[in-house]
């Protein structure tokens, strides 16, 4: 093998490697201490999505004004919520306070390139089975016989 041959091949898997590279991303969902449960189970929805995707969430719970004095309440919620997320993520940071805020950062406990691999996979199999079905509709049926032609024959 050439030397021109070798530094080609070794070009084609650094970009492959580059292209299969995956950065996870810290989200940041922001909630208030008098969350209304609607609000909670959606913003919860969307937490589990980032970890399913791969990504680091960071949720912050905002204080404000006498809400300040009852920071219990606020590390409360927050546990709650990693709680039920327990599944799809581990704690990383713990909650801690800064200033108005206090925050918990979850890790999820699939990689970021494992989750994109099994999304794809789950795409492409309801791709294909999209396309089965389409086939199966624009595919007269065979077992059916002609309605039309029997009276006739009468």
């Amino acid at each position: 093998m050439d030397y021109g041959k070798f530094k080609y091949e070794a070009a084609v898997k650094a970009r492959e490697a580059r292209r299969n590279q995956a950065n996870t991303e810290i989200k940041e969902m922001r909630f208030r201490l008098k969350i209304d449960e609607h609000d909670y189970e959606t913003k919860k929805g969307h937490v589990v999505r980032f970890l399913k995707g791969g990504d680091k969430v960071k949720i912050t719970i905002m204080f404000r004004g006498r809400e300040q004095s009852r920071p219990e309440m606020g590390r409360r919620l927050l546990m709650k919520l990693a709680e039920e997320v327990q599944e799809f993520a581990v704690v990383e940071n713990a909650p801690n306070q800064e200033g108005r805020n206090m925050s918990l950062v979850l890790g999820p406990l699939k990689k970021k390139a494992e989750a994109k691999e099994e999304q794809r996979k789950v795409r492409e199999e309801r791709k294909a089975a999209e396309a089965a079905a389409r086939e199966e509709r624009k595919a007269p049926h065979q077992d059916a016989e002609p309605v039309a032609e029997e009276s006739a024959a009468e």
